[in-house]
């Protein structure tokens, strides 16, 4: 059993299973439980996050890029259900239409990229080994800190987590993970699947020149993340449980 943000008291392995439902893990599990997201918003803003957990955020190219990425590695039944445009351009009428018909649409473009991407990706041994006798896309909810938190991990084996990621320059990437809140997401992953942060690796891929980068996680990363979080769910507490006014919120610097 566990305790989510609503006060109700739901069955840990009820919730699991719909979970496995994406429309459900984003949609109705992203009011009742905090995530890796949640933590990096409230991090940014707590009032950015009141507003998108209101009403959502609009989708970026690099959302959807990496969306069909993992779709078409980790679920391919998923990519090939997409809906795909022959159009230059999402501006243009046949775009449009589609997208009214059909609502979640891509361009051709879209769809080649992310196989090229995977194509990239098979192609290299060290990365496809990482996938190899796995469980992919595996959700979860557990309590972090005496919160609720949810979780699904890309890639999921005895005692191991690997998530996939894609960036425009790979040598950048351990910058571009703590930019991006990465460490976040290691250490509530950790704590929700019970691994040791030395289990979780990122495997990446430069969406230009196709390289593949394998990170593993240090100590340092990890309790990053746990500060990090930490920081998080105290902003969760003051402005959401304890009630302060969001329009007290300020950021105070010296320049």
């Amino acid at each position: 059993m566990i305790k989510l943000l609503d006060g109700k008291t739901y069955k840990k392995n009820d919730l699991i299973k719909k979970m496995y439902d994406d429309s459900f893990y984003y949609g109705e599990m992203s009011k009742l439980a905090l995530s890796s997201s949640s933590i990096k918003l409230l991090l940014s803003s707590p009032k950015t996050y009141n507003y998108i957990t209101k009403y959502g955020s609009p989708e970026s190219d690099a959302l959807r890029a990496g969306w069909l990425f993992h779709t078409c590695i980790l679920e391919p039944d998923v990519f090939h259900a997409q809906h795909f445009v022959d159009v230059q351009s999402k501006n243009t009428k046949a775009y449009k239409l589609a997208k009214e018909e059909h609502g979640k649409v891509f361009t051709i473009k879209e769809k080649n990229t992310a196989e090229k991407m995977a194509d990239a990706f098979y192609r290299n041994e060290k990365a496809k080994s990482y996938i190899t006798d796995c469980e992919f896309e595996v959700p979860i909810v557990g309590n972090v800190m005496d919160y609720p938190f949810r979780g699904k991990a890309d890639v999921l084996s005895d005692n191991r987590l690997v998530d996939l990621k894609t960036t425009t320059d790979i040598k950048s990437f351990p910058y571009a993970a703590k930019k991006y809140g990465y460490d976040v997401q290691v250490y509530i992953y950790c704590e929700l699947f019970q691994i040791p942060y030395e289990n979780f690796t990122f495997v990446a891929i430069d969406k230009g020149s196709l390289d593949i980068g394998i990170f593993h996680v240090s100590e340092d990363f990890y309790l990053s993340g746990k500060q990090k979080t930490k920081e998080g769910v105290n902003r969760y507490n003051t402005f959401f449980e304890m009630g302060q006014e969001l329009d007290d919120y300020y950021i105070e610097g010296t320049l």
